[in-house]
């Protein structure tokens, strides 16, 4: 797009009036990168709308829009149908002659962006005698679902407020609507629609949303997202966000309120966005009594049986009911249907029983059994606790937890997320710790969203790790909190592998042009985040600075330079140099200790040099020649002619003598009193001098993390902070200083591996034997095991991985 340029091989908004950065510059003397330099000619200048400090400017504005949508479900058809009023209002300084929706389902159609741009590659080059590539099912089963229906959206009777038509034009999947009168700032506009289309198939076509068919009883699971035409976000930073849907980034919307009726089966059961208001026409009264009691339950309380969601498989009915949600100050409307749906659920008081309620709940079908009934709503419950810890009180009515085809997928109030259970010869169902593992993390995970970035609205469209990379650092505190011994989250050494890769992009370019998203919006800015609470700020400054973030931009739209400068204006240090290096670069932590070297006190006292000189000399191994000499028996002519030796001959040069001791004494004389308490003291005290050596190899500066080991056995830790490479990023030495009985045995860098570094040997002084094992293989299968590994090895680490769904698949499997 011609709103975007390149800056540091980066996707930034012309919006930000950036200057090219001076490091960009070719230099012509030396080699010195200043890795400290300020952001100052990549960050956006501070205006009225955002602020130096990285909070919501004095001027600061976003857009609002309401909603009142009804909407049906065509079960037999597999279709939606729905007709909606929608009242926007111009907060901007501008007037709008026109107004941009998001027409998302398009993206299925054959002559979509996405379908013309997508590309047949193999992510690994092919090895020696590869076959040709193929097609895989899963494509082909893709392929053919698309060719056999009508998909995209139906946009019919769009209309203002008095009746009158508005010109429309569809571009890919954005829509723009032509207001009869220019909007002007302040003020609001209202227009109508009728819109429907055919549902996809999730599994078949890999989308965020869509349906299930069950084969065995015949039923349905409707996963909707992404349902309704929707107001693309006008910006201060970039206006109008019209950039087409392409499937990797993901939604850049407005807040507003929601009235939504939703016509559905009248056996099926729904989940929806916001507060269900008629529950006394679609819940029988013993359901409605069951819904109350457990507002104040201590476990979750079925709403829906299983007894009863397994009669409403059976039954079927032609008859319909209307749910109608209400839903106030979101960004988004999604909802669930099916006559599989069992519904738990559990009152959750944040902050005492006198604080407002949170209901959360859990919908899922048979298939979900044991594993969900005990574990998806009290996972919702704890990802509460914890991300409120670190944000703000959730700020909703309510927080659901959805089983369906998606693996996971978050919007407001409710999250689609995929585990299930494995239906047993006997009938029975169990689960495997994977899969208790993967329901835990997705549902930490996507009910995180809700608050990262459904509340603090970030651009998931420009800056996929803005919601993904911080959710995936916050969930994983929450994992651990639940249980420490399985592997949550995301640590330093998750990320060695790609970041070492020369398939890495700098964690700030836009997300459909993103490589590996799993890694590069995931896991990096995750390990990042990590780092800089546990390492460079600590916990109390990381944990102040980040809650500043959350609950300055609640309900706001946040951009990147906003979440750096409030986490240095906040914490009180500056952290350009950390943001350069992690975010807009491709360097790497490897920080190799190369040599370390005793000092020694030069006393100038004869007596006391001399002696620790000699010694020093003899510690020299004996020359060769010499030592063969003397195995052979060889006598020196020294000692065979005993009657010319002298004094140099019966004394060595490190013989003390009056000369030496005149001058020792003439240099203590000439000393200023000051230098001799020093000396004199130096001379007590017989420290210990070390000085070590370190090198950059990976380009991205770091602290030094330190652990000396001592002669006697004991240990120290000591951080040398990353300030220490601020005049050469390629190679620094530091002196440091031990008690006279603490002498160095070795020295270990990030010894407990927490900077990422990617070379461990190096960090080991003096080096150590690397284990490595020892297997023994038949020479043509060993090649071909050897070729499935290292197969295996990279696509496991490098494999792209596009949304929750894939992310979480593929930690299940691995």
């Amino acid at each position: 797009m011609n709103k975007f340029i390149s800056a540091l091989s980066l996707c930034l908004p012309i919006a930000f009036s950036s200057t090219v950065s001076a490091t960009a510059v070719e230099q012509t003397k030396g080699d010195f990168v200043d890795k400290f330099r300020q952001l100052d000619e990549i960050l956006p200048t501070p205006n009225v709308y955002r602020s130096a400090a990285g909070e919501p400017g004095e001027q600061y504005w976003q857009q609002h829009v309401d909603y009142d949508i009804d909407v049906a479900l065509d079960e037999k058809a597999k279709r939606l149908s729905g007709s909606q009023k929608i009242d926007y209002k111009n907060n901007s300084p501008h007037t709008l002659k026109y107004l941009w929706l998001q027409l998302d389902q398009n993206i299925f159609k054959s002559d979509s962006l996405a379908e013309r741009s997508a590309t047949f590659d193999n992510a690994l080059k092919p090895m020696p005698d590869a076959k040709p590539a193929q097609i895989s099912f899963n494509n082909l089963r893709r392929l053919q679902f698309m060719s056999d229906n009508e998909l995209g959206y139906e946009i019919a009777n769009v209309k203002d407020n008095k009746g009158n038509p508005l010109r429309i034009t569809i571009v890919d999947t954005l829509m723009r609507v032509d207001l009869n009168e220019p909007l002007k700032p302040g003020k609001s506009t209202e227009f109508t629609m009728d819109f429907a289309f055919n549902i996809v198939e999730e599994d078949a076509v890999g989308a965020r949303s869509g349906y299930e068919h069950f084969e065995k009883d015949g039923n349905d699971i409707f996963l909707l997202a992404q349902w309704f035409p929707r107001l693309a976000a006008y910006t201060d930073y970039e206006a109008w966000t019209n950039k087409a849907f392409l499937g990797r980034g993901e939604f850049t919307l407005e807040f507003g309120n929601y009235n939504v009726d939703i016509t559905v089966p009248a056996d099926h059961i729904v989940s929806a966005t916001g507060e269900l208001t008629n529950a006394n026409k679609v819940l029988s009264k013993t359901q409605q009594k069951r819904l109350k009691d457990a507002e104040n339950a201590k476990r979750p309380v079925f709403i829906v049986t299983e007894e009863e969601a397994l009669e409403n498989e059976k039954e079927g009915t032609s008859d319909t009911k209307t749910w109608h949600f209400k839903a106030d100050n979101v960004r988004d409307f999604a909802w669930a249907s099916s006559r599989k749906f069992m519904w738990d659920a559990k009152g959750y008081h944040q902050g005492g029983k006198d604080q407002p309620l949170v209901m959360a709940m859990s919908f899922y079908p048979k298939e979900g059994g044991d594993l969900w009934k005990k574990y998806s709503t009290e996972a919702v419950v704890h990802t509460m606790e914890v991300y409120s810890r670190f944000s703000f009180d959730y700020p909703y009515p309510v927080a659901q937890s959805v089983n369906g085809p998606v693996g996971g997928m978050e919007y407001p109030m409710i999250t689609f997320n995929g585990p299930r259970t494995e239906l047993q010869d006997d009938g029975s169902r169990t689960y495997s710790l994977a899969e208790k593992r993967f329901l835990l993390g997705v549902v930490i995970h996507e009910v995180g969203h809700i608050y990262f970035p459904m509340v603090v609205n970030s651009d998931e469209r420009q800056w996929t790790w803005m919601d993904e990379g911080l959710n995936s650092f916050l969930d994983g505190i929450a994992g651990r909190e639940w249980d420490p011994n399985i592997p949550w989250g995301v640590e330093p050494r998750d990320v060695v592998s790609y970041m070492k890769s020369e398939s890495q992009v700098p964690i700030m370019t836009q997300s459909d042009s993103v490589l590996h998203l799993g890694p590069n919006a995931y896991t990096k800015p995750a390990a990042a985040l990590n780092i800089l609470r546990e390492v460079i700020l600590g916990r109390e400054l990381f944990d102040f600075a980040f809650k500043e973030y959350a609950t300055r931009w609640k309900y706001k739209r946040p951009t990147p330079a906003d979440f750096f400068r409030t986490m240095e204006e906040a914490s009180g240090v500056d952290l350009d140099w950390f943001w350069r290096g992690w975010f807009y670069t491709t360097d790497h932590v490897d920080i190799s200790i190369d040599r370390v070297y005793r000092l020694s006190l030069d006393t100038h006292n004869p007596d006391v040099d001399y002696g620790r000189m000699r010694s020093i000399e003899q510690d020299k191994p004996m020359p060769l020649f010499v030592k063969r000499n003397q195995e052979e028996g060889k006598k020196l002519w020294i000692e065979r002619n005993q009657d010319v030796k002298d004094f140099y001959d019966e004394h060595d040069q490190f013989t003390v003598t009056n000369k030496e001791r005149n001058d020792y004494q003439e240099f203590l004389s000439n000393l200023e009193g000051w230098e001799r308490k020093a000396l004199d003291r130096a001379i007590t005290e017989q420290k210990n001098y070390y000085v070590l050596e370190f090198s950059n190899l990976g380009g991205l500066v770091m602290p030094i993390l330190l652990e000396l080991t001592y002669q006697d056995g004991t240990k120290e830790e000591r951080v040398l902070p990353a300030e220490i490479w601020r005049r050469s990023p390629h190679k620094v030495s530091k002196l440091i200083v031990t008690d006279k009985d603490r002498e160095l045995q070795s020295i270990t860098v990030d010894p407990r591996w927490e900077t990422a570094d990617v070379d461990v040997e190096n960090n080991h002084y003096p080096r150590r034997i690397i284990e490595s094992r020892l297997e023994s293989y038949k020479h043509k299968k060993g090649d071909e095991r050897l070729k499935r590994d290292t197969m295996h090895n990279i696509t496991t680490e490098l494999k792209p991985v596009e949304d929750d769904n894939q992310k979480k698949s593929l930690e299940k499997n691995n």
